[in-house]
């Protein structure tokens, strides 16, 4: 299941990265390949300085070797070694029309001394992160990811759409990062769902993600902006730092094993800014988006 997953992955960054140059027109994405020393690597593949994308990495990565003790603490195991594969997306458009993305798809392996599986799982999922809400985009998004959802069980949207309301949420300041999308991690083997099931599930749900993100892209990618719009697209990625540096499982996964920095930390966006109690003008479509970030909507 790892070498078939992380074909899959390979082959998907490849299909990611190339949709994404031809819809700049401009950038391309630098490829750096990296060794971990204790085991494995991976590519990262960064954009930046493009006509749509500021910035941002479309990475995979397949690492391996002994659980560190503060990761075999956290899941209550003691000697046991893994193999962890995944590809990670972040991409920051310029116009603040355009909403960012996050997008996550992964395999973990868990093994004793023996090199018996253990336990194993796949998680992930794509979330939404927009600076100006438009409705249909947000709708969009989601149908998307019920479409996807839906072939493969009729409760997994409704679930996962939920898990993602909870996961990505800054609790500190008790509001969302985004308007969400899908959410699913440790999906195990059950009566219902195999390991190959879930393989299927993944990797439709991945094969999905250009569908849902590309034509939001390419309907607000022309539109103007103020400076003022700019500004506010700033303070909300601020937002989003926060989130990926305080609460993310795959940032503080990544350090904690002695993770690729460069690559761990490619989610940041490049130009940020923090404000003494930054509010928004009331009525304005600053505040609109506010509100909804502070309680989550049901989009389809």
């Amino acid at each position: 299941m790892k070498d078939t997953f992380y074909t899959y992955i390979k082959n998907l960054q490849n299909t990611i990265t190339t949709k994404l140059e031809k819809v700049d027109g401009k950038a391309k994405f630098q490829e750096d390949i990296w060794k971990r020393p204790e085991g494995g690597g991976g590519r990262t593949r960064v954009i930046e300085n493009g006509d749509v994308f500021e910035k941002g990495g479309v990475n995979i990565s397949g690492v391996h070797g002994e659980l560190p003790k503060s990761m075999q603490t956290y899941f209550g195991v003691k000697d046991a070694d893994f193999f962890a594969c995944g590809l990670s997306l972040v991409l920051h458009p310029k116009n603040p029309k355009v909403p960012t993305v996050h997008a996550n798809w992964r395999y973990f392996e868990m093994y004793d001394k023996e090199r018996n599986i253990v336990d194993q799982w796949f998680g992930g999922g794509q979330d939404l992160t927009p600076y100006y809400l438009f409705e249909e985009d947000a709708v969009h998004f989601h149908s998307v990811c019920k479409q996807a959802c839906d072939a493969h069980h009729p409760d997994f949207y409704s679930k996962y759409k939920k898990r993602c309301d909870e996961y990505f949420w800054n609790t500190h300041r008790n509001e969302a990062r985004g308007i969400g999308g899908l959410f699913f991690d440790y999906c195990k083997p059950t009566d219902e769902m195999q390991m190959q099931d879930w393989y299927d599930f993944v990797t439709e749900v991945g094969n999905s993600f250009l569908h849902s993100y590309i034509p939001i892209v390419l309907k607000r990618k022309d539109l103007d902006f103020t400076s003022l719009q700019r500004d506010w697209q700033e303070i909300r990625r601020g937002r989003y730092v926060e989130f990926n540096l305080v609460h993310d499982k795959g940032t503080l996964f990544g350090l904690k094993t002695n993770g690729r920095i460069e690559s761990i930390l490619m989610s940041l966006p490049p130009h940020v800014q923090w404000r003494y109690d930054h509010q928004p003008e009331e009525g304005s479509e600053e505040a609109k988006l506010s509100e909804i970030l502070k309680n989550p909507r049901e989009w389809v």
